[in-house]
């Protein structure tokens, strides 16, 4: 087992560190000031500048899978490519990224983007990525992703209700979506739409997914849902009324009816583990601010990082940030040697693990703090509430924490004994 990184490792991740210092922290303040002026619902020009530096550094859409398999052609008009980074190399560059708020669009790198742009790239005709793919690659336009809905328990996608009929040349879409992230942004121009086309087939051949342009008729934004009182704009999170949508059937249909399950699958697994390595950054800057508050206060005559209480918190921070960041990389690496499948039981154990750690870090520093923790001067309180979003967003912790105990008891049942099979006892390992 090797633990040191590789000189292709170690060169991503100290470009993407060094643009982050240099030119991303340093436009916090202008960013703040530009995303509180005029309307909510705009493009924040700083990024926009900031995107065209990253993007003439060839630092850029670095979450794109590496050319793979003989099924892959090289296109004469767009070469749909990233550069090829893998998980793993991938998990270091956006812990990076996790440390600045919207350091990830800077680099072309941010959710619902990069899993839609994963969907185009894997499950997308030539057409749809010539009419999406290469415009979201470009930076040019931003998407959004329905899933989610009010009226069902959406952790479990076959309760998904929204219909999409078929008309003639055409799918009908109807339904209520809501935490449709990123359709706040003027430049979200397409979204994926997951529904049922069909409600009498097997549980998992009922889905669909569907591309939808935000602009057509019957799309109509009720609202935002504020997160904590955050609105998370320009970006947003929106509930989205879909009546009688009419989108072309050939030009909309994702690999095929019934195949929406599928996708989601392929679409979660990457999408599930890009939060978390963001995350590892966001423990890292919270535990960074901690110790300098710690260090710079001083309370009944000593400074309060020489309590004790604080020095076993400090301690266990770094504790847990270590452990987490080996988890996380664990799955990265199994995700590039075995596929996604295999490294199951890893995606779902670091999806529980990374927002659970990084809240107790962050609720640590945001009580070094004391009152100025909850303001927004130190940004602990909006990372706190972001955080505690990521216990819900791509399923929430119980639904990962059930798949892992699956496999575990499925480890330790009598199948897994000596002279049973699973077949015995209809156990599946």
């Amino acid at each position: 087992m090797d633990f040191d990184l590789t000189d292709r490792q170690v060169y991503w991740r100290d470009r993407v560190r060094d643009f982050i210092e240099r030119k991303v922290r340093p436009a916090v303040p202008v960013y703040n000031e530009q995303d509180k002026a005029g309307d909510r619902w705009k493009v924040i020009q700083i990024v926009e500048d900031l995107k065209a530096e990253a993007k003439d550094a060839g630092i850029w859409n670095l979450f794109m899978p590496p050319r793979s398999g003989a099924h892959h052609h090289v296109d004469e008009t767009f070469e749909f490519e990233g550069p090829g980074l893998t998980n793993l190399e991938y998990a270091l560059c956006a812990e990076e990224m996790g440390r600045v708020g919207f350091a990830s669009e800077v680099f072309n790198c941010s959710a619902p983007d990069t899993g839609n742009m994963e969907v185009f790239h894997r499950y997308g005709t030539r057409a749809q990525k010539e009419k999406y793919l290469g415009r979201l690659m470009n930076g040019q336009i931003r998407s959004a992703f329905l899933m989610t809905e009010p009226a069902v328990a959406s952790s479990d996608a076959t309760n998904i209700e929204t219909r999409i009929e078929r008309d003639g040349d055409d799918y009908i879409i109807n339904g209520t979506k809501w935490w449709s992230s990123g359709a706040g942004d003027p430049r979200c121009e397409v979204a994926i739409v997951m529904g049922k086309t069909d409600f009498a087939a097997k549980r998992h051949a009922q889905q669909s997914m569907v591309l939808m342009p935000l602009d057509a008729p019957g799309v109509n934004i009720l609202r935002h849902l504020p997160v904590f009182g955050y609105d998370d704009a320009p970006h947003g999170h929106m509930e989205i009324e879909l009546k009688d949508v009419r989108v072309n059937a050939e030009e909309a249909m994702l690999l095929g009816e019934g195949r929406g399950f599928e996708i989601a699958q392929g679409r979660l697994g990457p999408g599930r583990i890009h939060h978390c390595m963001r995350t590892i950054g966001v423990a890292e800057e919270a535990i960074a601010k901690m110790a300098k508050r710690l260090q710079s206060r001083v309370a009944f005559g000593k400074k309060i990082a020489e309590y004790s209480i604080w020095e076993h918190r400090i301690a266990r921070a770094r504790i847990d940030i270590e452990m987490t960041r080996l988890l996380c990389l664990k799955a990265a690496d199994m995700m590039d040697k075995v596929g996604n499948k295999s490294a199951a039981a890893e995606i779902a154990m670091i999806k529980v693990q990374a927002p659970n750690m990084a809240l107790k870090i962050i609720d640590d520093a945001i009580q070094a703090h004391g009152a100025g923790g909850v303001s927004e001067d130190f940004g602990l309180a909006k990372a706190f509430a972001h955080q505690r979003t990521l216990r819900l967003a791509d399923g929430p912790d119980e639904v990962h924490e059930r798949a892992i105990a699956r496999i575990e008891f499925a480890k330790h049942s009598e199948a897994s004994e000596p002279g049973f099979s699973s077949g015995d006892v209809g156990v599946s390992r």
